[in-house]
């Protein structure tokens, strides 16, 4: 496994140690767990972005996120983003 390196401010590292306390996890592990969800938020949030400016089509936006697509589709109507569109369609039925 690849080790990374990384300077933080004072008060990154307070929050660090608070969050190291409260899930008992060592420092390692939780910068992972850490990382990795933040990694898996962008990867979310790149996809609604995609799919918003018409850039994928659902399903596909659905995979760029990991999500299944009516998983993906809640997050869509949560983020009051017009998903229905001629364009969305035609390119979902051609997934399809």
């Amino acid at each position: 496994m690849p080790t990374i390196s990384t300077r933080v401010p004072e008060d990154l590292e307070a929050e660090l140690e608070a969050y190291l306390e409260s899930e008992r996890l060592d420092r390692s592990t939780a910068v992972r767990k850490l990382l990795s969800e933040g990694l898996e938020e962008w990867h979310t949030e790149r996809a609604l972005e995609r799919f918003a400016d018409g850039d994928v089509s659902l399903i596909k936006a659905a995979e760029l996120a990991g999500l299944s697509v009516w998983e993906f589709a809640d997050l869509v109507e949560d983020a009051d983003d017009a998903w229905v569109s001629s364009d969305h369609l035609e390119a979902d039925l051609d997934e399809l």
